[in-house]
């Protein structure tokens, strides 16, 4: 909890941060690639996959398969595809965590096409989990974790494709637990906050370069549980994600990165719109 930050954005409650980022495999993409790695393995006997990133998910997978080939026998082949403008200290990550020679790391101008490609082709099992509910298992875990937090009302999920805000919502509903589910995306791209309620273009170029899904597979399905949920969704703009980034590292001493800068937009807006909370 960081009641600093509470105080600064006039609430009378505890705000929690929830720190993906000191996660084993370095955020919560590796709540569900490390998952669908091990089902495809375990029921499918399927010993090559491929990935396309913009950073998070390829550093889980990295993680992930390394793991796994230190432990066991028949090893398992992963191949990275990353854009040509991947985040420089991503990269970096990524290459600084390379170890295992069954790892191959591509720089192309269309990583996606590349992995569904390899996926049409057999040459790989393609690991998506914006289109995978088998990524969805990988954040009851998360919900586990959240659900010890003393009479927790709402969570404020930064989201791209929806995974995480889909999977949490069911998984908090198999545990019986009314809490609120709030999404957040960027004035440049906000296909799952267009279902919930009405938005007006920005062609901005957002600084949380994250959120990046302008399919949004699972937008319907978010948008229902937001509905059912009493939350809502909110729109980021890079003047707001400037401001809450000075405000967290303010109140709580955490240089917070642009995306994780909109779980505390979306908390601040909600705060201003007099959202309830029980």
């Amino acid at each position: 909890p960081y009641s600093e930050l509470s105080r600064a954005l006039g609430l009378e409650h505890d705000v929690y941060l929830k720190r993906e980022d000191q996660h084993k495999y370095g955020s919560h993409k590796g709540r569900s690639i490390p998952i669908m790695i091990k089902k495809y393995f375990k029921e499918d006997n399927l010993t090559n996959f491929v990935i396309s990133s913009s950073g998070n998910a390829a550093i889980a997978a990295v993680h992930a398969v390394q793991a796994h080939n230190r432990n066991n026998p028949t090893k398992i082949k992963l191949t990275v595809f990353i854009g040509e403008h991947i985040n420089p200290d991503k990269l970096k990550t990524l290459m600084a965590i390379l170890e295992d020679a069954n790892i191959k790391i591509e720089q192309v101008n269309n990583p996606k096409q590349m992995a569904f490609q390899m996926d049409k082709n057999g040459e790989a099992k393609l690991l998506r989990q914006s289109i995978d509910d088998t990524a969805l298992e990988g954040y009851i875990e998360l919900a586990d974790e959240l659900i010890k937090i003393p009479h927790l009302s709402a969570v404020f999920i930064p989201s791209s494709s929806g995974t995480t805000a889909e999977g949490l919502g069911k998984a908090f509903a198999d545990l019986e637990k009314n809490i609120q589910i709030h999404i957040i995306q960027t004035s440049s791209c906000h296909p799952i906050v267009d279902v919930i309620k009405q938005t007006e273009k920005n062609e901005e170029i957002s600084l949380a370069d994250a959120i990046v899904d302008k399919t949004a597979y699972r937008k319907e399905n978010v948008a229902n549980i937001v509905k059912e949920t009493n939350g809502s969704a909110w729109l980021a703009t890079n003047k707001e994600i400037k401001e809450a980034i000075d405000l967290v590292e303010e109140t709580c001493q955490i240089k917070i990165s642009p995306n994780s800068a909109l779980s505390v937009i979306g908390l601040k807006q909600a705060i201003e719109n007099k959202w309830k909370f029980s």
